[in-house]
């Protein structure tokens, strides 16, 4: 729940965008299916490992014992009838006890085949070759798959018309087979071979299998639509606690608005009251008071304005303007802050360039980007605004660029530099001043009019924000 916290807030501080609260409740939505999926798979996974061995185990068992029942057997007809090799038992016929074995086979020590049978004839070579002299050791126990080809059914009875056969087909056997050693009085004569099928067994895993997978996609289906239910309640006192602190913001900026003013007329007053070329200290008490409440000014009438922004709500004016007359204003406006560190500006625009928008936020853009440039900008250089109209992925759009010759931004930090109160180097900002809001407001701006903004810089030669925005109608005149 806290990672989930940290990021409404970070995406919160990206821009507050409209779909916030939306987008993390599909995360948290993911995330409690994805746990609640992880315990069903790990539970399947138990399931059908436990069955499997089992079952497995359980055939084992039954193979171990029947290949010992029937060693015993031949045992005790070779002492009860005093054979001391196994040729005295080759045209013999003995009940074994096996009634659900595949194959058996008696060899010598040799290697050679003295008896056996198996359900299939037609295997009898594939059978004898798949066992190939294999010695086993106590209890050990083999599993083979045998690919055959042979007739479903075979007649049992002699002089049985051969028609009868069905047509031969591919087969996949899957076999147990066991092996244990035959003694007269203590001497080795010969090896027991018993294998026992058990495809019946795999055909029951994959069924199995198939069945672990359907509840496993229903219950999937069940725990995404659980985890929305569950996801969807958490995010109710987040939802409330985060309407409750931008309505805290909004009302405290507007009610701070009309102090603010007043110490700012106040100011006003006494400077008219005060003879402040006599009284240098008067002087600079009260031109310090005044940059601290245009400070404070600013930074409420930014949290305003983030507030707003917040409210999902656009309150944007759409009409056509010349735009070349606000780039000028806002170049003059800004003219003091660039001439106190011999920072040049630069402006170039068409004479004319009638665009639609915002007149109102376009002119607060291009106040903070110029406040940007001069601030990070040495003395004595250069910052650029360039407004132009090109064509951008087959759209008219109106190009707004501001550059400087400033420090730079690193490159982990051009995304960041977007966040609210981010600040790549926190000591040189609080130096040069600034909350870390203007440029979160003006992308704010920019996505209110459909627009991009972008940032390319190098370390040392200084910035470029290159802005595009769509507009309905845009006329350029020369």
């Amino acid at each position: 729940m806290k990672s989930n916290l940290l990021s409404l807030m970070r995406a919160w501080r990206n821009g507050g965008e409209k779909d916030v609260f939306k987008s993390t409740q599909n995360r948290l939505t993911l995330l409690y299916s994805g746990l609640l999926m992880l315990f069903l798979v790990l539970f399947i996974v138990v399931v059908y490992s436990l069955l499997y061995t089992v079952i497995l185990k359980d055939q084992e068992r039954e193979l171990e014992e029947m290949a010992a029942q029937e060693a015993r057997i031949f045992e005790n007809y070779l002492v009860q009838n005093n054979y001391r090799s196994l040729q005295g038992i080759q045209n013999q016929e003995l009940v074994l006890a096996g009634v659900d074995q595949f194959f058996y086979y008696v060899v010598n020590p040799k290697g050679e085949l003295i008896m056996g049978d198996e359900k299939i004839p037609e295997l009898r070579q594939d059978l004898f070759n798949l066992l190939g002299g294999w010695v086993p050791q106590r209890k050990e126990i083999r599993q083979e798959t045998l690919q055959a080809t042979y007739s479903e059914w075979r007649p049992k009875g002699k002089g049985m018309d051969d028609k009868l056969r069905s047509p031969a087909k591919h087969h996949e056997i899957q076999l147990m087979i066991a092996g244990r050693p035959i003694f007269y009085k203590g001497q080795f004569i010969g090896m027991l071979y018993i294998g026992k099928d058990i495809s019946f067994a795999y055909e029951l895993f994959k069924l199995l299998l198939i069945i672990l997978a359907g509840l496993a996609i229903l219950f999937s289906g069940v725990a995404l639509y659980l985890s929305h239910l569950m996801s969807k309640k958490a995010m109710v006192p987040i939802t409330r606690a985060f309407t409750r602190q931008r309505e805290f913001v909004a009302d405290a900026s507007h009610e701070l608005r009309t102090p603010l003013s007043v110490m700012l007329s106040s100011i006003d007053a006494m400077e008219m009251t005060v003879d402040t070329e006599e009284d240098d200290f008067s002087r600079k008490l009260l031109v310090n008071m005044r940059s601290e409440v245009k400070r404070m000014t600013k930074l409420v009438s930014d949290l305003l304005t983030l507030a707003r922004s917040d409210s999902g709500t656009i309150e944007r004016v759409n009409e056509t303007f010349d735009f070349r007359p606000p780039a000028e204003k806002a170049i003059q406006s800004v003219k003091p802050l660039a001439a106190a560190k011999q920072i040049k500006l630069h402006l170039s625009a068409p004479e004319a360039m009638l665009v639609n928008g915002d007149p109102e936020r376009l002119t607060q853009l291009l106040y903070i980007l110029l406040d940007n440039g001069i601030k990070y900008t040495p003395n004595g250089g250069d910052v650029y605004l360039a407004l132009s109209v090109e064509s951008y992925e087959h759209r008219p759009v109106i190009c707004i660029q501001v550059k400087d010759t400033g420090i730079g931004i690193k490159p982990e930090d051009h995304d960041r530099i977007f966040d609210r109160f981010y600040r790549s180097d926190k000591a040189r900002t609080r130096q040069m001043g600034g909350h870390g809001l203007g440029l979160s407001i003006a992308k704010w701006i920019v996505e209110t009019h459909g627009g991009t903004i972008q940032v390319s810089s190098e370390i040392g030669k200084g910035s470029t924000f290159t802005i595009r925005i769509p507009f309905s109608s845009i006329t350029k005149k020369a």
